[in-house]
């Protein structure tokens, strides 16, 4: 015959597993029921009341809202009613303070496990200000698979940053110890959307000291500051006011040509983008010609441009007969699942 499982046992044995703290506030817990119940048979058998009575005597009781007596308390009552207070605004207490000391440190366990993360990346980019700018950039690297750190010294705007590979920190970006805690010496590029000019200009300072190699792009609010923020050491600087213009004036001026580009590149459309391919030495299309790799044969692509390895110099609309080199760049229009079979199969070796 099969044993019986005891619901006792089990109930002892899923404490004793529970964390310790979880496990006093549960017993704790289960011990302000069975002070209610103890309290409400009180009440009954000492005062010969009803039920009701004694569970509403002994809730005002425990909650210590101070109504009035139910009936008249006998002095056994009113003994019992003392002890009954005494013990049950203890446990209540112990509760609280218990429940309180839990959430904080989960909070403190929840940022070290956060800050372990960041201390393992590397190549990773940060993102300083969390405002409707770096919002987006951060979800758009996010879902290109980046591995992104955002750091806003507003608590509140880091408390809404749970979703799953997310990694925030709550600090003040000007400060050196914020960045070397997101990893500012092994990122691969920092992006400054501060809602201040003159503090993105002193953070891409600190980080260019800190960081050589790093890539710094900036955010601008007023065009004048472009050239503060170069000096300071940012590789580009974007004023999203004046990006928002040109393309409002290139819908005005050049609708269908807008309309042709909003079709390829279109947000919505994800499976088609211009994207960059290098190619690596010793890669199957290193030192052919476009005609000789049949490009478009096999890829189903278009090659926009040619970025040179040794001058930096971009060849717009490449003839057929452009010879590629290990090292150069490639501006690829094409499907995404294209551009990534051209950068495995003939960009690698």
């Amino acid at each position: 015959m099969l044993a019986v499982p005891n619901p006792w046992e089990a109930l002892l044995a899923w404490l004793v597993r529970m964390d310790p703290s979880r496990r006093e506030i549960i017993l704790a817990a289960l011990s302000l029921l069975v002070l209610f119940a103890i309290g409400t048979a009180g009440y009954v058998l000492l005062e010969n009341w009803t039920v009701a009575d004694g569970i509403y005597m002994t809730f005002i009781t425990l909650s210590t809202i101070g109504f009035q007596e139910v009936h008249t308390l006998s002095a056994a009552g009113r003994f019992f009613t003392l002890g009954l207070g005494i013990t049950g605004i203890g446990l209540l207490s112990f509760v609280a303070v218990r429940s309180a000391q839990l959430f904080f440190a989960s909070e403190r366990l929840q940022e070290r496990r956060m800050m372990k993360r960041i201390r393992n990346l590397s190549d990773h980019y940060i993102v300083c200000g969390h405002g409707r700018v770096g919002q987006r950039l951060a979800e758009d690297l996010y879902h290109e698979g980046k591995d992104v750190v955002v750091i806003d010294i507003d608590e509140t705007v880091i408390a809404d940053l749970h979703e799953p590979g997310y990694l925030y920190m709550t600090g003040d970006a000007e400060e050196e110890d914020t960045l070397l805690d997101a990893g500012i010496d092994r990122a691969r590029g920092l992006i400054l959307t501060l809602p201040q000019d003159s503090s993105n200009v002193f953070v891409a300072l600190t980080a260019r000291e800190m960081n050589p190699n790093l890539f710094v792009l900036a955010r601008t609010v007023d065009h004048d500051n472009r050239s503060k923020l170069l000096n300071a050491g940012a590789n580009k600087v974007i004023a999203p006011a004046e990006v928002g213009a040109d393309r409002m004036a290139q819908v005005v001026l050049r609708p269908h040509t807008d309309e042709f580009l909003e079709h390829v590149l279109h947000t919505s459309a994800l499976s088609r983008q211009i994207d960059e391919v290098q190619v690596h030495q010793n890669a199957p299309l290193a030192g052919q010609t476009l005609a000789e790799s049949n490009f478009r044969q096999q890829f189903e692509a278009i090659v926009i441009g040619i970025i040179d390895a040794e001058t930096g110099e971009m060849t717009f609309n490449p003839s057929p007969s452009e010879r590629i080199d290990a090292g150069d760049i490639l501006i690829v229009l094409g499907e995404t699942d294209v551009i990534d079979a051209l950068r495995t199969k003939v960009c690698t070796p």
